[in-house]
């Protein structure tokens, strides 16, 4: 296993009792449920509890379930996990060497692979430290030394352009694919029946994705790289540049990162394995993240006037002079969350095409609807319109979590700014004041027009060479 993060059962067959163990921060999705006649079910999507289990719920990551106590155990308990505010100096070259490694380490395999390549930082710093190692191991004997990388993105894209460009420079192999607004919008009740959820952020970045692993695994790839999880540890969201001190920014990214099961891993694990292709993520490797959450975080805080941006710690970990991992302004280019930088016109589109199909009538009675999670939005209300028909037990629609988000914060986060209480968006740009291309402070997010852009080419495909298995 690669650093525990796989799941596992393990059967005594002297007396049938039996021990399931999930990985430590949530990789990859696991629920429980129990059937009426008091068998206990584990399945890795929940539509393989919901027509057997009278009650099911996520299986909590970092816990074993034994079935003679009947309960759970947590068995992976970090010094970070207290959330005590820590005090080790920040140290860029062990910074370095320990992501290296948790990237080394996930190139073991024995099937063609590559790397989910964005262009921003972290997709960008596992694509230049796997090409930098690749040639070196057993893999490059197997498939080869040059790196196959991939993008999805709407036509003249933030995302598109900047991994086009870190793709020249490392020399990968790289594979583009375009969508549409109306391509996306034609998946979205696929993408909710595969990931399982009906929170508005995890959909709009699901679907890019969704699309992209199915071209991915059509090239006989089997596995890729990907750069979940960095925003968590360092706090490279928008929002914590309103971080009003290091404790709260530290606190912050432990919550991150305790609920990242429910949100980016649910993405990236449900969103490729729908097409049977692995996702890795080496920002979530154990040792790499206790070394990240053991520096001061004084160190992680934002601080414009010195010219600390977003995971600032990270970019001067690896601005390297002599033997640089990325073009300058690629090192230091501005965090887009991922269903923003496939294309801004993507979550307008989802907005216009919501507002025809949700009511000013059913947003008023949405209380009544939906009592549990009440959507605020006619964006939020489509979607768990979707995950109502499909999942209908209450069991189902608990395991998604809720409250107030802007820019992916947590509920707790969006104290930090009055003024975000208007404009309460997971899209990056509702971070006011941060993000260059920011949404406009004078109109509240839910009753900005939307416009889907109708010019935009159909799907184009960038040949690329095929891997075969």
């Amino acid at each position: 296993m690669l650093d525990g993060i796989f799941s596992f059962v393990l059967l005594d067959t002297r007396d049938n009792s039996y021990i399931v163990a999930r990985d430590a921060i949530g990789v990859a999705s696991l629920y429980i449920g129990w059937g009426l006649d008091g068998s206990v079910w584990i399945s890795s999507e929940m539509k393989g509890l919901n027509d057997d289990c009278e009650h099911f719920e996520c299986f909590p990551p970092g816990h074993l379930y034994s079935s003679k106590t009947g309960g759970f155990r947590r068995w992976y308990n970090p010094p970070w996990f207290s959330e005590a505010i820590p005090s080790v100096p920040y140290d860029p070259l062990v910074l370095r060497r320990a992501f290296e490694n948790a990237v080394i380490k996930r190139l073991m395999t024995d099937v063609p692979f590559g790397v989910l390549l964005s262009g921003g930082l972290d997709s960008s710093l596992v694509a230049s430290i796997t090409a930098r190692y690749l040639a070196g191991t057993k893999t490059a004997k197997h498939w080869g030394s040059q790196l196959h990388s991939f993008c999805v993105g709407l036509e003249n894209s933030p995302d598109l352009k900047a991994a086009r460009e870190v793709a020249d420079y490392l020399g990968t192999v790289h594979h583009e694919f375009h969508f549409t607004v109306q391509d996306g919008i034609d998946a979205i009740e696929d993408v909710i029946y595969h990931i399982e959820t009906y929170d508005v952020t995890t959909i709009r970045a699901s679907t890019p994705m969704f699309l992209m692993s199915r071209k991915i695994k059509s090239l006989g790839v089997k596995m890729v790289i990907s750069g979940e999880g960095s925003d968590e540890i360092f706090g490279g969201y928008l929002y914590f540049h309103k971080a009003p001190n290091k404790d709260e920014f530290h606190h912050e990214t432990c919550r991150k990162i305790k609920a990242l099961h429910q949100y980016d891993c649910l993405r990236a694990n449900k969103a490729t394995s729908a097409w049977g292709l692995e996702a890795r993520v080496p920002f979530l490797d154990k040792q790499f993240i206790n070394v990240a959450m053991s520096i001061d975080p004084e160190s992680k805080m934002i601080k414009r006037d010195e010219g600390r941006i977003e995971k600032w710690i990270l970019r001067r970990a690896f601005d390297d002079e002599e033997h640089p991992y990325l073009p300058k302004h690629i090192l230091y280019r501005q965090k887009e969350q991922f269903s923003d930088g496939v294309g801004y016109s993507w979550i307008d589109g989802l907005k216009a095409h919501a507002d025809q199909h949700v009511t000013n009538k059913m947003m008023r009675n949405a209380s009544n609807i939906f009592p549990h999670n009440t959507p605020t939005t006619k964006e939020a209300y489509y979607y768990r319109m979707i995950f109502e028909r499909f999942f209908p037990q209450n069991s189902a629609r608990l395991t998604v979590p809720g409250g107030a988000t802007v820019a992916c914060s947590t509920a707790k986060a969006v104290e930090w700014d009055a003024a975000w209480k208007n404009n309460l968006d997971p899209s990056g740009r509702a971070a006011l004041g941060v993000h260059l291309s920011a949404y406009n402070a004078e109109t509240p997010l839910s009753n900005m027009p939307s416009q889907v852009i109708d010019n935009i080419p159909r799907m184009i495909e960038f040949p690329g060479v095929a891997i075969q298995s």
